[in-house]
């Protein structure tokens, strides 16, 4: 999670995609240097491993890695390993309210307390006065259930099954986050809060609606929710954390708490696929799609926030689309997308420190130069 982290026929793996341009993209002159330029710039980050895909409308979709997928082994990075993405499962957690908004069934001006009265009814909290919209753009005014004391040594958790509803019920003992002007303060109590509603609303967990109504549909045969399992399905990309003056492997770990705000485990074709499928309209209707993209300035300088999605301007006249993530497994996410989904970047990056701003530069310059 993020700290302070024509639809393809259902069974057709988005893995597929990867292999070679298509016909018509292979005739318009793939120019290739661009993406490597960036790998080679990407292997200075100080990262253990990266796993990194590309679109492009003249190159098609296409893999690569830099540096080691496992330490241990000295596994290479190629492309195609699997990774926790965190924070960016707000996005496809954010895409089924909205589908069930399209349907009649959520309305994004409804309250917590229409879906779940009662819960949310503290001095501070108030469910009948926090909006749907408000949780999936972090202007709600909760506080992050990962401020509490419980989490302070996240070692001591890592084993642990922790249900969502406990995680909101730590949060609402927490003082009042600090805010910008227009109320946003980033905080995963929301989407886990968001993912007990959809329960309520469908009757199932927001891991079976992701699968049924995004995994499923796309075909993404490389993308799972985790449950209690600990492990990531092979090839998998290693995540690494600093214990004192120790690099350790924390891979394994039951992340059953991060839920509807940062469980989702998938792969760079994956999620590039899904990415794609968002922001040219297959996934949402066009007037859900507008409410997403509705945003107020994010606690990040020049950065803005959506309904589970961020905006960035990496270069002037350029505007992408992604989300961030972070696991306490040391797993890192990042990607740009641009607005009609023809050119995007996405990283899977496997230790918990690497230099962030340089690894925005970078991406900065390959969307910018991407044909």
């Amino acid at each position: 999670m993020r700290y302070r982290t024509s639809v393809v026929v259902a069974l057709a793996c988005a893995a597929s995609l990867v292999t070679v341009p298509t016909q018509a993209s292979a005739k318009a002159q793939c120019d290739s240097k661009p993406i490597q330029t960036a790998l080679k710039s990407l292997e200075g980050i100080g990262a253990s491993g990266i796993s990194v895909t590309v679109k492009s409308p003249n190159c098609g979709v296409r893999n690569g890695g830099v540096g080691l997928a496992d330490l241990r082994t000295g596994r290479k990075a190629v492309g195609n390993e699997h990774s926790r993405i965190g924070s960016n499962t707000k996005t496809w957690t954010a895409t089924v309210v909205l589908q069930l908004v399209g349907e009649g069934r959520i309305g994004l001006d409804d309250t917590v307390d229409d879906y779940l009265p009662g819960l949310i009814r503290t001095k501070l909290y108030d469910g009948r006065t926090i909006t749907i919209r408000q949780l999936l753009q972090h202007t709600s005014g909760l506080p992050d259930y990962l401020d509490a004391p419980f989490w302070e040594d996240e070692d001591e958790h890592r084993w642990d099954h922790i249900e969502p509803l406990q995680t909101v019920r730590q949060a609402l003992g927490l003082p009042r986050p600090d805010r910008t002007a227009d109320g946003f303060a980033y905080s995963n109590t929301n989407y886990n809060l968001v993912g007990l509603i959809v329960t309520k609303v469908t009757g199932r967990g927001i891991g079976t609606e992701i699968k049924e109504r995004i995994i499923k549909r796309l075909g993404l045969c490389e993308t799972s929710w985790p449950g209690d399992r600990t492990t990531i399905p092979k090839p998998d990309l290693r995540g690494y954390g600093e214990r004192g003056s120790t690099l350790v492997d924390l891979t394994e770990w039951n992340t059953s708490e991060a839920d509807a705000s940062g469980a989702l485990i998938s792969d760079g074709a994956d999620t590039t696929a899904f990415w794609t499928a968002l922001l040219s309209g297959k996934l949402l209707a066009p007037a859900q799609l507008a409410e997403m993209k509705k945003t107020v300035p994010d606690d990040f300088p020049g950065e803005r926030y959506g309904l589970g999605i961020e905006r960035h301007e990496p270069a002037p006249g350029l505007v992408v689309w992604g989300h961030s993530g972070s696991v306490a497994s040391g797993h890192k996410f990042r990607n740009a997308v641009t607005d009609d989904g023809r050119r995007a970047v996405t990283l899977l990056i496997g230790s918990e420190k690497f230099d962030s701003d340089k690894v925005d530069s970078i991406m900065g310059k390959l969307m910018r130069d991407l044909r």
